[in-house]
């Protein structure tokens, strides 16, 4: 490959949402319509989990499912983020984007769950990263399948992206198939106009 190439301009899309909105229903939408060729799925909880699974001796593919088994150990793996996250708030970003993925011109973070995490991205990518919110009724998180859980649906990674962010994009999810692909479609064009391909 020739090294002098212009690398295409990155562009970060980085999804946060209450547990069971439908971030990764979402996520998995707007990649098919990038093509899995030009648009990497990076999740922060991916190099948290696998790290954890190492050093705990826990099965790595059942931790990064929705199962029971990540259920089971969600408390005790959020602490553990956090203590890592406390002396490096950038920690998990940096090692989620470290991955031959990275070569791909749109990469869409599908986890973000603090301040800290949308600010690494907008500080190291500037007006190419977008901050994308999901949200979804309570009670359509509960035909989902969402349980309050205390320890869990109250804590700072759940919760710290709630208040005082000013969102680039809102994608409500509640089931309505045309208003969710408009807001594709509007996604989908604001991407192509930060790649300068429109």
């Amino acid at each position: 490959a020739d090294v002098n190439a212009e690398v295409p301009k990155v562009v970060v899309l980085i999804f946060s949402g209450k547990r069971k909105s439908g971030k990764d229903f979402v996520t998995a939408l707007l990649q098919r319509r990038f093509g899995e060729d030009a648009c990497e799925l990076m999740r922060l909880s991916g190099p948290l989990k696998s790290q954890y699974a190492k050093e705990h001796g826990l099965d790595l593919e059942r931790l990064l499912d929705s199962s029971e088994y990540k259920e089971t150990y969600r408390l005790d793996m959020i602490k553990w983020g956090e203590e890592r996250r406390n002396q490096d708030s950038g920690y998990f970003c940096h090692l989620a984007t470290e991955c031959p993925g990275a070569l791909k011109p749109v990469w869409i973070i599908t986890d973000a769950r603090r301040k800290t995490d949308i600010q690494y991205f907008k500080n190291k990518y500037g007006t190419c990263a977008v901050s994308v919110r999901v949200e979804a009724q309570e009670e359509v998180r509960r035909e989902r399948g969402w349980v309050f859980t205390s320890g869990v649906d109250d804590a700072e990674s759940e919760c710290d992206l709630d208040e005082g962010v000013d969102w680039d994009i809102v994608v409500t999810n509640n089931g309505e198939h045309s208003q969710l692909m408009e807001q594709l479609d509007e996604l989908e064009d604001l991407v192509r106009q930060k790649q300068g391909k429109q």
